[in-house]
């Protein structure tokens, strides 16, 4: 679902980001009032994990790929606004720093990915779970057909995108500016790979990290500010080792997604696309691979190509990611309790 540049007209990809900067905002306001500066280190730590899992590809039929997001896990433990921004600032380094997914398709793959698929997701979980305990047996059951339904949900607004392209942008002799693929062709695919592959893994992952937070670390589940509560000081680790292990365990297996050799649909290049068609789309390639990736493809370029150097590289871009990810997270959140703190002092003040 990390759709890059070229695929999508500007017409689709400006509105997109223009529509996401008040669902960021209030993300912010949500996250801030509701969770409290005590619980950004998990924020953190939350979108390191979708960051990591989005790294497993599995293949599907056909040469093919797919893999998890994680966003309704984040949604279940801190809530949807704050799987907003978690998965938003994973896509953000991931388009910047790892060239997957297009800048200026930033937005619609945040709309499809950091919005779409936790509202929905935690919706359909909520609905199902009630009022069940974490961890019980009707509450994992809501984790899995959420989480499911929310990555298809996604999925399915992303192959509309694609869809809907050349049906709206045509070159002067009638093919395709941009993604060159119909509905008819892009939604039989985008849900085949989700339904059949990707959905079912992210079900079980979901199930999987909601079961084991409710038994290692079930304070995480709390919904309301910590802000106020007094709580013995103890070491970051001790605090955070139910998901700091974990976390090591994934960067460690993270080079097991190089074994999913196929490009995931819709994120050819332009030489697979002519191999494809028999042309490259004049609008793709007027768009496609315009910024230069530090560390394209989750590789270091002065490792080689080689298999060690493969593993090395990916073990070495996840640490990297989450570095920054987190180091964002935390700086970005900093930054507005500090510029809060400023104004209820000048309030006092006055």
């Amino acid at each position: 679902m990390h759709i890059p540049d070229g695929y999508l007209s500007p017409q689709t990809t400006i509105p997109a980001i223009a529509g996401m900067v008040p669902v960021w905002i209030v993300a912010f306001n949500q996250v801030k009032k509701k969770l409290g500066e005590r619980r950004v280190p998990t924020l953190a730590l939350c979108a390191a994990f979708s960051f990591v899992i989005m790294a497993f590809n599995v293949p599907v039929a056909g040469g093919s790929s797919a893999h998890a997001v994680g966003a309704v896990f984040i949604a279940i433990l801190l809530g949807p606004w704050a799987a907003t921004i978690s998965v938003s600032t994973t896509l953000l380094i991931q388009a910047f720093v790892f060239g997957d997914g297009g800048i200026m398709a930033f937005g619609i793959n945040c709309l499809n990915m950091a919005v779409v698929m936790p509202f929905t997701g935690y919706a359909i979980y909520k609905w199902i779970t009630g009022r069940s305990k974490p961890g019980s047996r009707r509450n994992l059951v809501g984790s899995l057909i959420g989480s499911y339904a929310g990555l298809n949900l996604a999925a399915f607004c992303a192959s509309v995108e694609f869809g809907i392209q050349p049906l709206l942008f045509k070159a002067a002799n009638g093919s395709a500016l941009y993604c060159p693929y119909p509905l008819s062709v892009s939604i039989p695919a985008m849900m085949f790979a989700h339904g059949l592959v990707a959905g079912p893994v992210e079900a079980v992952i979901t199930a999987a990290a909601v079961a084991y937070v409710a038994k290692f670390a079930p304070q995480l589940f709390a919904r309301e500010s910590l802000e106020s509560i007094k709580e013995p000081e103890i070491s970051f680790w001790k605090r955070y080792k139910a998901l700091l292990i974990p976390l090591g365990v994934l960067i460690l297996l993270a080079p097991l997604g190089l074994l999913a050799t196929g490009t995931a649909w819709g994120e050819w290049s332009g030489g697979e696309i002519k191999k494809a068609i028999g042309y490259i789309p004049a609008g793709f390639a007027a768009m496609a691979d315009k910024w230069k990736a530090l560390l394209p493809d989750y590789s270091l370029p002065v490792l080689g190509n080689g298999a060690a150097g493969s593993i090395t590289g990916y073990i070495l871009s996840a640490i990297i990611g989450i570095a920054l990810i987190v180091g964002l997270i935390l700086l970005s959140s900093a930054l507005v309790m500090k510029a809060q703190k400023g104004k209820i002092k000048s309030g006092n003040a006055k």
